[in-house]
């Protein structure tokens, strides 16, 4: 086995996902016990921690759909020490959640252990697709890595993701702090206030907080381990964000804390910006979500926007059949395309009304008759009369459109971090 080494120590990448219950427990937090159980017990070192967010339509998702990884350097001598002391965590962990009460999909949880590098097509197959568990786990057998798993281990497929990930110069970064155990399911003391002011004190964080609706974004609203997470462009960043807000009064101490480097904002889980022309007009479906055909390379498609896509869906609600428009979205399950984002290319000129005559409207004579003019008596072809048009109550200095910050996934890169090309 070829193991990266340096001064007689080895990189190691460990891979964690699935372990939370429906009501209870979270993966960040598990593998923050992990790491520091590790600490404790063996002379290792952690390099960095990464947050990975996979396909929104995963079968087993939850929420955001993350799974976790640690790049870990740990003393050659002391790997079978390193091994035994994360067999005997995840033992702890399955019996933990056996014993817990079922509600909703257990949790199956997988812990992998990689001394080499991973295809880092375990990622994106994992952020663009669903992935077959039986595939995926012998390609891991076959890999060397070491596996522990709880009953069919379906967190095999977020682990293996997490560890095969290749951040760049643009990645992400997200801080997440932990509760004190004995708060988890009480209310969460953050205040909008500081979220407001961390924001604008701390420019280098983002998403934050949504404007459009004047509220926080950093706390979430189950009984799970999390205080909030911070997102920003650097390790650093967020950090400092993180300690200005435990200086606060307003902002619940929190129990421990780690920054993760993370896929977010980065449309890994896209293709790419695609051109159509709309064939119908937009048709209201069940949940007030607008439906539109269009026709893209020669295939029609069907382009879905929920009632929440704010701006995308009052500009696809006033669209009509020969206008042109660019999207990025994700095909779902069944073949639509959920939008991301949408651009208006060109628009067909809108009808407008009748021409005029003597200061009023011209009125028709009659079927396959002309128009005339009810003062002078004067006649005309009857025609309709139409103007440029641009759609009403949405603004856009680069022609895209996107929804409110609270309404975008994970990995939605916003506007003002790059235009779709």
């Amino acid at each position: 086995m070829i193991r990266l080494t340096k001064s007689q120590r080895t990189i190691v990448m460990i891979g964690l996902d699935d372990t939370d219950h429906p009501e209870v427990g979270c993966t960040t937090h598990s593998l923050n016990e992990l790491i520091s159980k590790i600490s404790e017990e063996n002379q290792s070192d952690v390099l960095e921690r990464r947050l990975v967010r996979l396909w929104p339509f995963a079968s087993r998702r939850t929420r955001g759909n993350g799974a976790l990884s640690v790049m870990i350097s740990v003393k050659s001598d002391s790997i079978t020490d390193f091994e035994r002391i994360c067999e005997k965590w995840f033992e702890d962990l399955s019996k933990s959640i056996s014993e817990h009460p079922e509600g909703g999909t257990k949790a199956s949880p997988c812990l992998v252990i990689a001394y080499n590098q991973t295809p880092e097509s375990w990622y994106w197959e994992s952020v663009r697709g669903e992935v077959d568990l039986g595939g995926r786990r012998k390609e891991v057998e076959d890999s060397g890595a070491r596996i522990f798993e709880l009953d069919e281990g379906w967190g095999i497929i977020g682990a293996s993701a997490a560890i095969s990930w290749v951040p760049d110069e643009h990645s992400s970064w997200e801080l997440i702090a932990w509760r004190d155990g004995a708060r988890i399911g009480t209310r969460r003391d953050v205040s909008h206030q500081a979220v407001l002011e961390m924001a604008q004190n701390h420019p280098e964080t983002f998403l934050n907080r949504d404007p459009t609706k004047n509220k926080g974004l950093i706390a979430p609203r189950t009984p799970c381990p999390v205080l909030y997470g911070i997102r920003g462009e650097s390790s650093n960043s967020v950090t400092e964000a993180h300690l200005w807000m435990q200086n606060r009064d307003d902002v619940e101490d929190s129990q421990s804390w780690a920054p993760h480097r993370t896929n977010q904002m980065s449309d890994d889980h896209l293709v790419g910006v695609c051109r159509g022309t709309v064939l119908t007009l937009p048709h209201e479906g069940r949940g007030a979500h607008t439906n539109l055909q269009v026709l893209t390379n020669g295939m029609m498609t069907s382009l879905v926007v929920f009632k929440e896509g704010g701006q995308v869906n009052k500009l696809v609600r006033q669209l009509m059949p020969g206008d042109q428009v660019d999207w990025l979205g994700l095909e779902a399950p069944d073949g639509s395309i959920h939008l991301e984002r949408v651009a208006l290319r060109s628009a067909v000129p809108r009808i407008s009304s009748r021409p005029s005559c003597c200061g009023k409207t011209m009125r028709s004579a009659g079927r396959n008759q002309s128009l005339r003019c009810l003062i002078c008596g004067d006649s005309r072809e009857k025609v309709w009369l139409s103007i440029p048009w641009s759609p009403v109550g949405v603004s856009s200095t680069s022609g895209w459109f996107e929804p409110s910050p609270s309404q975008r996934r994970h990995l939605a890169k916003p506007l003002n971090q790059g235009i779709p090309t």
